[in-house]
């Protein structure tokens, strides 16, 4: 595909959030999907399991049936997709600078959404120490090795999280006659909620808590894994280690660009409408925090698009600042007047409960109680806010 040099809205990622908003806004604009992936569709694409599609398409599917629907439906809406392409820069205006098959090239637009989703911590990033074997995985490398590939890159590893892409994980070592020796979990309890934790055992698969993984055992392939938990260390065998979870917004094009990041969540900051800090730039999905299911992100992807055809209001100023140090972040960090996105999103940096409150000028204007855990999802309505006094959000523990 021949690239313009300007359309109307430029989508950067061809996800669940992506396609959802180019497939509101292409019957109104001229809409261009860049995906860097041979195929757009986002993670889905890798999940060969159920379940996709309720909220989407009214029935449950399968990953790569999911991402193809999405793509068919943003497609018949008039939204070119072009695969094999990467953004390597944001510039004010809007535009951005992309690399492809074709070359380098500049594309202008009245407005570019961020929707580049997530990546998975790697084991540097969560300290596993040892050798540097072969075989160890993030789960979607697994994914598209087991789905895309049809390869069988272990038969016995451990998996590392007990996030639900840990259980996700299971589902794929299922599907290509894997069998996981052990889920190792650092935190007391499963991350994912109940009754998620029975399901390794359900397979035979014991959960290890409040347990690392201190070493990985190997010189070319991975041999064994060295656990330090309650009854202390020891050595469990496995031809593998999947790495799961721990997410983090694929934010490197923030790095070097004009728009503001948010220290909690990594991702842009944004307001109830998706609009970054310089307002021609928007942003859905986990980009904004990572992470959540495909569902949740198209949700967002379709919000933030009928907030943009709804009009073209000035940017609100109104902050949302979390206070005391169990509330790690909120999405949108910025609120106002209009339509986007009528729930705030918090993450928890500790267990806590307790009464939450949004309040501006000190008066309440919503409230909840929470008893959660970190990466679990916590929601509160977002009022429409007047005048330009910040808000603040406070948790009160009981």
């Amino acid at each position: 595909m021949t690239l313009p040099d300007e359309v109307d809205i430029l989508i950067v990622g061809g996800g669940p959030a992506g396609l959802a908003a180019a497939a509101e806004l292409a019957p109104h604009r001229r809409v261009l999907v860049l995906e860097r992936e041979p195929e757009a569709g986002g993670i889905p694409r890798h999940c060969g399991h159920y379940p996709f599609g309720m909220r989407e398409f009214h029935r449950l599917m399968r990953g790569p049936d999911y991402a193809r629907a999405l793509v068919a439906r943003a497609q018949a809406a008039g939204a070119r997709i072009a695969t094999r392409v990467d953004v390597t820069a944001l510039h004010p205006g809007p535009a951005v600078s992309v690399t492809g098959d074709a070359g380098v090239a500049r594309i202008s637009a009245l407005h570019v959404l961020l929707a580049t989703g997530v990546r998975e911590s790697s084991r540097v990033q969560r300290l596993i120490g040892g050798e540097k074997p072969g075989g160890v995985l993030p789960t979607g490398a697994l994914q598209g090795m087991v789905y895309l590939e049809g390869r069988r890159p272990f038969r016995n590893p451990v998996i590392f999280g007990s996030e639900l892409v840990s259980f996700s994980a299971i589902m794929t070592c299922r599907h290509a006659g894997i069998r996981p020796v052990a889920m190792i979990e650092e935190e007391p309890r499963a991350i994912a909620r109940w009754p998620a934790a029975i399901y390794p055992r359900l397979h035979g698969i014991p959960l290890h808590l409040s347990t690392r993984i201190a070493a990985i055992e190997g010189r070319e392939r991975v041999e064994a894994v060295v656990v330090e938990g309650p009854a202390g260390q020891q050595r469990i065998e496995a031809d593998g280690v999947i790495v799961s979870g721990r997410f983090r917004p694929e934010a490197t094009l923030l790095a070097g660009s004009h728009l503001a990041r948010d220290a909690g969540t990594g991702g842009p900051r944004i307001d109830r409408r998706g609009r970054c800090s310089d307002p021609g730039f928007l942003a859905a999905g986990n980009l904004l925090r990572a992470a959540e299911t495909a569902g949740w992100c198209w949700a967002e992807g379709r919000a933030v698009a009928r907030a943009l055809l709804a009009g073209e209001e000035a940017p609100q100023a109104v902050e949302i600042t979390p206070e005391g140090d169990a509330l790690a972040w909120v999405v949108p960090q910025v609120a106002g007047a209009g339509g986007g996105l009528d729930r705030i999103q918090i993450g928890l940096a500790r267990p806590a409960r307790g009464h939450l409150s949004l309040r501006q000028n000190g008066v309440e204007i919503a409230s909840r109680r929470i008893d959660s855990r970190p990466k679990r999802r916590i929601l509160m309505s977002l009022p429409q806010v007047t005048g330009d006094a910040p808000l603040t959000l406070h948790l009160e523990e009981r």
